[in-house]
C-alpha cells in the first residue's frame, strides 16, 4: 500500500476513548448481560461525552461493533456532525458487508465530517457471535477474508478502477466508488487492526497503520511488537484507566468497581469468556486474571477482569503514575493508547484536564522523532 502522501509532522502520542454502550456513568459496564442493553438508550448522553472529548484534546473516539451496540458507521456520521476536530474510529467486521459498500459509506460519513473517520478492522471476537451475522468461518479463516476484503477496499480507495478481484471468500468484478474519500491530508481513513495473534500482527503489517493489542506488561509486549514497528507502522494498547488524585484513592476506587460488579459480574463473564474463546488477546488476559497475581507491574492491574471482561485490564494510579505508565510503553515503542473507564465521563474530564496537559508537555522536552503521518509502512 503506497504512501499517502500526507506531509511530514513532529509526532504526538495519541489517546483515544472507547464510546460506551450504556450509561457513560455506568460503573457496572461489562458486569450486565449484554442480551439486556438498550443501545440507543443513552445517545443524548453519548453526544455529550464526544462533545467533552473533543473539548478536551481526545484524538478519536472508538465506536464499538457488536450484537448489543448501535451501527458503528451511522454513528460516526451522528456524532461527526455534533463535534468539530474529534474524529471517529468506526469499529468494522469484513465478514458482514461488502468491501466496495463499505469503501461508499466511509467515504460518504467522510464528505460529512471533513474527513474525520477511521477504521478498526475486527475480525471477530468470537465465533459464536459471528454466526448470528451469518459467518460461520473459524479464527484463522476469518483472517484470510480480511485480508480479502482490504485488498479490494485498498484498491478502491487508490481508484483503480475497474478493478477486479477473485479470491476464496471475495469477487468483486469491474468494481468503482465515484464517492471519493474526502479529508485535508489523506485520500483514505486510517486504519487500525485489533487482535493480539500472530495473524493479526501480520495483517495490520500489511494492511493497516496502527495494530492495536491488549495492555500487557511493557518487558512482555516489546518483542511481539518488534515486527510491527520495524515494519513501519505504530503500535496502540487497549486497556481501562483508573485514575484520582492519590495512588491510595486510586486503587480504593479500583476495588470498589470490584465489589459493584460482584458475583453478577463473575457470571456474565463466564458466558463472554465462552463466546470469545478463539479470542487469543482475550484468553491471555483472562488467564492472567486467573492466576490471582493481579498486579503485573507496579501500576498493570487484572483485579475487574474476572467481573468486567479482557479490556478491563487497568492502568491504575495518580496522574504522576498515569503518565509515568504511559511514558514507559512509550520507550518500548507504543504511541497510541485506547481506553475506557467506569465511570467514564468522570475519568475522561480527570484524565483531560489533570493529566493530558502534563504529558503535552512532556512530550515537548522529549519529542519523538517525525514522521510521514499515516504512511502506515
Amino acid at each position: 500500500m503506497p504512501d499517502n502522501g500526507a506531509p511530514s509532522e513532529a509526532k504526538q502520542m495519541r489517546f483515544h476513548w472507547s464510546l460506551p454502550s450504556t450509561g457513560v456513568n455506568d460503573q457496572r459496564r461489562g458486569a450486565q448481560d449484554r442480551y439486556k442493553i438498550n443501545p440507543v438508550n443513552d445517545l443524548d448522553r453519548q453526544r455529550d461525552f464526544c462533545q467533552q472529548a473533543d473539548a478536551l484534546g481526545i484524538n478519536s473516539i472508538l465506536l464499538p461493533i457488536g450484537f448489543q451496540r448501535a451501527d458503528p458507521t451511522g454513528l460516526a456520521l451522528a456524532y461527526g456532525m455534533a463535534t468539530e476536530r474529534l474524529k471517529f474510529m468506526a469499529a468494522s467486521r469484513p465478514s458482514v458487508i461488502s468491501p466496495t459498500h463499505f469503501v461508499q459509506q466511509v467515504n460518504t460519513v467522510s464528505a460529512f465530517t471533513d474527513g474525520r473517520i477511521e477504521i478498526n478492522v475486527v475480525s471477530g471476537q468470537g465465533s459464536e457471535e459471528m454466526r448470528y451475522y451469518g459467518d460461520f468461518s473459524s479464527h484463522d479463516e476469518r483472517y484470510q477474508r480480511t485480508d480479502e476484503f482490504w485488498t479490494i477496499c485498498h484498491a478502491l480507495w487508490r481508484r483503480e478502477f475497474p478493478y477486479t478481484f477473485e479470491g476464496k471468500f471475495l469477487r468483486v468484478e469491474g468494481a468503482r466508488v465515484n464517492q471519493q474519500f474526502f479529508a485535508p491530508d489523506r485520500d483514505r481513513p486510517y486504519v487500525y487492526i485489533g487482535g493480539s495473534s500472530e495473524l493479526a500482527t501480520q495483517m495490520a503489517i500489511k494492511h493497516a497503520d496502527c495494530l492495536l493489542r491488549l495492555a500487557e506488561p511493557p518487558e512482555l509486549m516489546a518483542p511481539k511488537i518488534r515486527p510491527a514497528l520495524d515494519s513501519g507502522i505504530e503500535v496502540g494498547i487497549i486497556c481501562s484507566q483508573i485514575a484520582a488524585p492519590t495512588h491510595d484513592e486510586a486503587v480504593l476506587a479500583a476495588h470498589r468497581l470490584v465489589e459493584n460488579a460482584g458475583d453478577g459480574g463473575i457470571a456474565t463473564q463466564v458466558d463472554w469468556r465462552r463466546m470469545t474463546q478463539d479470542s487469543q488477546g482475550f484468553s491471555a488476559i483472562y488467564e492472567m486474571g486467573d492466576r490471582g497475581e493481579h498486579w503485573l507491574t507496579p501500576y498493570l492491574w487484572t483485579g475487574l477482569v474476572p467481573y468486567m471482561g479482557a479490556p478491563s485490564i487497568s492502568i491504575v494510579g495518580s496522574p504522576d503514575e498515569i503518565i509515568e505508565a504511559i511514558f514507559e510503553y512509550r520507550r518500548i515503542g507504543v504511541t497510541q493508547f485506547l481506553f475506557q473507564a467506569r465511570p467514564d465521563f468522570l475519568t475522561l474530564n480527570f484524565f483531560g484536564t489533570e493529566i493530558l496537559p502534563r504529558i503535552r508537555q512532556r512530550e515537548i522536552l522529549d519529542p519523538l522523532p517525525p514522521v510521514t503521518a499515516g504512511s502506515g509502512r
